[in-house]
């Protein structure tokens, strides 16, 4: 999910609050803006300068190909550290690997809950304020993309450590292994639980009169 608002269009599509008739639909995301008339033809125009843009879209930016790359990085620590592969070592060594994982999934998580929240400050901060005259918009789908992938990775990461702290504090228990018992071992065990009913020699007879 957090990969797929990175390329997504509508991160912020233009307000129809106030307008009857809407002749036209201008939309945007982080590499180009877009317009679509009423025939639904649509006219694009990228970003001409990274460097002209403003702060936030740098930023943002930024956030979402950290977090798309630190979503890959986590894939593959946790395909590693899982206890079905062969690969990584023992199972100490795997728990490790596991929990980086999981901290590298909250750390995805976080980027792409940075990046979209800070798109979204900006389009509300400009939609209710009285003072801007150029063209107000709205919250595009790709931020409610972005957000519950972000939650998502939050919560799988979490689970992630916490699952290999629970399973590193719970005590193993040893099994003492004694063998299977033999036929004769157990044939004596039984002759021998068997209490022995003949009279002691030591007495004689004329001591039961």
């Amino acid at each position: 999910l957090v990969s797929s608002t990175l390329p997504t269009d509508y991160w912020k599509v233009s307000t129809i609050d106030g307008t009857v008739i809407t002749t036209a639909t201008f939309w945007a995301n982080l590499w180009k803006t877009c317009v679509t008339d009423s025939t639904g033809v649509s006219n694009c125009k990228d970003f001409p300068s990274m460097l002209a843009l403003d702060g936030y879209i740098q930023a943002c930016r930024g956030l979402m190909i950290s977090a798309v790359c630190l979503g890959f990085f986590g894939a593959v620590f946790g395909l590693v550290g899982m206890k079905c592969t062969k690969v990584g070592g023992s199972d100490q060594t795997k728990a490790k690997i596991a929990c980086l994982a999981g901290l590298i999934f909250i750390l995805s998580g976080l980027c792409s809950m940075t990046s979209c929240s800070l798109y979204a400050n900006r389009i509300t901060s400009e939609f209710f304020d009285p003072s801007f005259v150029a063209q107000k918009y709205e919250l595009g789908a790709a931020l409610f993309i972005g957000w519950a992938g972000a939650s998502l990775c939050i919560i799988g990461g979490s689970i992630f450590c916490f699952s290999i702290a629970e399973n590193s504090n719970s005590p193993r228990r040893g099994y003492a292994y004694n063998g299977a018992a033999s036929v004769m071992s157990s044939r004596t065990k039984v002759h021998n639980s068997v209490p022995d009913k003949t009279p002691p020699k030591h007495f004689d007879k004329n001591a039961y009169v």
